[in-house]
């Protein structure tokens, strides 16, 4: 688990989380395995599979700064927030789940919004084709203006 520095509710809007997600998912590259995530306002739960050759202290660093950076290059106003660049407290939890459910570890991590009363707005653009008018059906085909 990752907590926002002065634990700030950045993970209310869709687009923040998605930014976020997609960051995590980058080091797949370098051999991570991401599983389920589960963003709650100010922290982020996550299921990864670090691979044998880095340290939990270097994954962390990893994951933490790939998340920054991406946070800071598509939402500039985190800047304002954060103008020293610091996104992620030093804080964080790190639990193997080898001793829990893997079943109602994914469920607990699905369930972060409910379980912490939040609501997620939806800020992501929509195409053209939602705002599109529907066919004319009120007149008949065969009379042309």
């Amino acid at each position: 688990m990752f907590v926002t520095k002065y634990r700030f509710n950045c993970f209310l809007k869709q687009s923040h989380i998605d930014t976020c997600k997609a960051a995590f998912r980058e080091l797949e590259a370098f051999g991570f395995e991401l599983g389920e995530l589960g963003f709650a306002g100010n922290h982020v739960h996550f299921q990864v599979d670090v691979p044998k050759e880095y340290s939990i202290e270097v994954a962390e660093i990893m994951l933490k700064s790939r998340s920054a950076r991406r946070m800071f290059e598509k939402h500039p106003g985190f800047r304002k927030r954060y103008p020293h660049g610091s996104f992620w407290s030093g804080y964080e939890h790190h639990e193997s789940t080898g001793r829990k459910n893997l079943d109602e570890s994914t469920a607990y991590l699905r369930d972060q919004v409910r379980h912490h009363n939040i609501v997620v707005i939806d800020d992501n653009q929509q195409t053209l084709g939602v705002f599109t008018a529907e066919p004319d059906t009120a007149s008949p085909n065969s009379v042309r203006a």
